[in-house]
């Protein structure tokens, strides 16, 4: 019979358990359950009362430069007593482990864990989330990784090819994506870089990868698509989620606020940045749909179709320019 080749597995979260009880000595009580799969699968390690997150990389999705950077950017911001989902090493002083998959070596790093997810937080807690947030600035400012740039290209004209494969140009939706593209692109260009602060941007930070313990304490994890770009990146992103997860405008209003207070109380938001978010919030959208298209194979395939891509603009990217872009521009 012919064996065919594999271009994704998920491997078996019991000898998943066993390996990572021999590298990291856990004892031989220790559980281990597949939390979720997606571009990374995240395993939960649980010994005794401590808790862990393995992610397993997929396949030519992260080299070992790159995880090495988001290591060694872990580490720093752990130096600096932000709290940060921090790596940890194995028995052997390690931090990433090679696993030999159907489809090819596939590559793990096992984090610290600590709280739990929440969909929907205080006031309060939007006000120490925007703290952390300018602390990790504080730290990344004018830094620089081995990762990739968050140029407008990568954000808007490698995405926006990648869509082309999905949704056919004639559509209204790829239209109107490709008018609201150049709009984008022209702006971003004229942008006063001199009030831009520049390092390395986490890219990610909303409720699915921030941890809640019942004392209140936020950490942040998830650090896969950190990279270099404009900080007010990550504003920009944190923003556009809390628009898709509070749907009570005057409660998201606050929060927004909150937020905002919080990043000032630590760090000063230029009037640029500021200028730019609602933009920069479109451009991510950019980017997302565009990471959605290349990972099909391994993620988004079950709802990845026409359908789905024209629900996403219309309800999602068209909505959000329209509440932010365009009421900024008739305001000023």
């Amino acid at each position: 019979m012919q064996n065919f080749p594999v271009i994704s597995s998920i491997l078996s979260a019991t000898p998943v358990g066993l390996f990572l009880q021999d590298k990291y000595q856990f004892s031989v009580n220790a559980t281990c359950k597949l939390l979720k799969t997606g571009i990374n699968h995240s395993y939960l390690i649980t010994d005794g009362a401590s808790n862990f997150v393995f992610r397993l990389y997929s396949l030519n999705w992260r080299n070992q430069t790159e995880i090495r950077e988001e290591i060694k950017l872990l580490n720093l911001l752990r130096d600096n007593n932000i709290p940060v989902s921090y790596p940890l090493k194995d028995a052997a002083g390690d931090y990433i482990q090679t696993l030999n998959a159907p489809e090819g070596n596939r590559y793990g790093v096992l984090f610290s864990s600590e709280g739990e997810k929440q969909l929907n937080f205080s006031t309060d807690l939007h006000h120490k989330i925007g703290e952390t947030m300018a602390r990790i600035h504080h730290v990344t400012h004018n830094l620089q990784l081995q990762r990739v740039t968050y140029t407008p290209q990568v954000l808007l004209k490698d995405s926006f090819e990648r869509l082309k494969q999905f949704l056919p140009a004639d559509t209204d939706e790829m239209q109107w994506m490709a008018a609201t593209q150049k709009y984008l692109l022209d702006e971003l260009a004229m942008a006063d870089a001199g009030k831009l602060r520049q390092g390395v941007v986490h890219m990610d930070i909303w409720f699915d990868n921030l941890n809640i313990t019942e004392d209140g304490e936020v950490t942040i994890f998830d650090f896969d698509f950190c990279g270099n770009g404009w900080l007010c990146l990550d504003l920009a992103y944190y923003i556009l989620q809390l628009h898709s997860t509070e749907k009570v405008e005057a409660e998201r209003d606050e929060k927004l606020k909150s937020f905002l207070a919080g990043y000032e109380s630590i760090a000063k938001i230029s009037d640029e940045e500021k200028r730019l978010l609602p933009m920069l919030g479109v451009s991510m959208y950019f980017f997302y749909l565009g990471i959605k298209c290349q990972r099909f194979d391994n993620w988004a395939n079950v709802f990845l179709n026409a359908t789905y891509l024209k629900r996403f603009i219309n309800l999602l990217v068209k909505k959000y320019f329209d509440e932010n872009v365009v009421k900024a521009i008739n305001v000023n």
